[in-house]
């Protein structure tokens, strides 16, 4: 067990302490993690058969910066919705962000691959800027001098009524809001940290148009609260609360399959799963008892990349 984890967990019921430590997300501080996040997300979604040029796009837990919708933005889209839970944002990061950006698409950089960053996923077969996803005319239009000053401007002026940027927190006040407006619903590591999975993937049912599709790279790994990555399925109800805390989050425990199971039952149509292996070295019967059904292929799986379609049947 990670007794520092357990330390500092139980501090956290001690008033002010959680906002004491509290350092941000640790999330995208970098244009270059933006850009290859992006277009990670983009890429996949040709290859699922989804529409690559979303217009109107959301995210779930930008953390403390909005790189990767800035990215959307510069890429070609209209209208960015940036949801959380608390405002980590930090305006003077997302300028300079931007402006790297920038360069990287006018440059048509190649994306930064695993040497670069070994835990952005998921993987790509070809790392080359996707011309065949944002051609020069795309592009052309997408970089001209007077729609990159708008969004520049969007910045400044975020939730302003002719912002390209609406910055929402909490995220489960504006359902109404954004009812079935986006095309695309994409996170990056944070749905691990969303304790209401129901509540969320329902919010993004509402949220998306007819045929519009949800994009999330979901890490099932202990996220340093335990010695092995699926350590955190050891803990019993009890020791978990403790670790957690008063923590705003943590991370939920959820497995893979219970991701699908509420996709599918929200109204999802699964299209792309695509999942991340890593050795277990735990056994079944030392897990605590509400993960003693856990499939073995849980068990197995530290991440997965999924991508799921609103369907009309629901």
């Amino acid at each position: 067990m990670k007794l520092k984890q357990m330390l500092y967990g139980i501090s956290t019921f001690i008033p002010g302490m959680d906002s004491l430590f509290h350092r941000g997300t640790g999330g995208a501080g970098s244009a270059r993690y933006c850009y290859s996040v992006w277009l990670r997300h983009l890429v996949m979604a040709k290859k699922s058969g989804l529409n690559f040029h979303p217009k109107i796009v959301a995210e779930l837990g930008p953390g403390d910066s909005l790189g990767i919708g800035i990215a959307a933005l510069i890429s070609g889209s209209e209208k960015y919705y940036a949801f959380d839970i608390v405002n980590h944002s930090n305006a003077q990061m997302n300028k300079r962000i931007f402006n790297e950006l920038i360069a990287l698409f006018e440059n048509k950089t190649p994306i930064p691959d695993e040497d670069e960053f070994p835990d952005i996923k998921p993987s790509l077969l070809d790392y080359r800027f996707p011309e065949d996803v944002l051609d020069d005319g795309r592009m052309q239009h997408a970089l001209e001098k007077s729609r990159v000053g708008s969004i520049e401007e969007s910045i400044d002026g975020m939730n302003e009524n002719e912002s390209m940027i609406h910055f929402k927190v909490p995220w489960s006040d504006v359902c109404d809001q954004a009812k079935e407006t986006v095309d695309l619903i994409y996170s990056q590591a944070v749905l691990e940290h969303v304790d209401d999975l129901r509540s969320a993937y329902r919010a993004m049912y509402s949220w998306l148009r007819p045929n519009g599709y949800i994009s999330h790279q979901i890490d099932f790994r202990c996220h340093g609260t335990a010695d092995e990555w699926n350590g955190h399925w050891r803990y019993s109800d009890f020791v978990w609360s403790l670790i957690r805390g008063k923590r705003k989050y943590l991370i939920n425990r959820e497995p893979h399959s219970r991701h699908l199971e509420i996709m599918l039952e929200e109204g999802f149509g699964i299209v792309c799963d695509h999942l991340y292996k890593l050795k277990s070295n735990i056994a079944k019967n030392e897990l605590a008892s509400r993960y003693k059904e856990i499939a073995e292929e849980d068990l197995i799986t530290g991440g997965a990349f999924i991508q799921a379609t609103k369907t009309a049947n629901k």
